[in-house]
């Protein structure tokens, strides 16, 4: 899953897919996927995942 940002009112949304209009203002093409939310590097999260020996 992803977060999403509406680069108009800074609300936020996540899902799989890119939201056609911000759920909070309406403004339509404005959501941007926000990078500084992305999952940490296999191998590097720490959380006991398969990548992790």
């Amino acid at each position: 899953m992803a977060l999403f940002k509406c680069e108009k009112c800074g609300a936020t949304k996540e899902g799989r897919c890119k939201p056609q209009k911000c759920p909070q203002c309406g403004e339509s093409g404005c959501m941007l996927k926000d990078e500084s939310a992305a999952p940490a590097p296999a191998g590097k999260c720490g959380g006991g995942c398969k990548a992790r020996k």
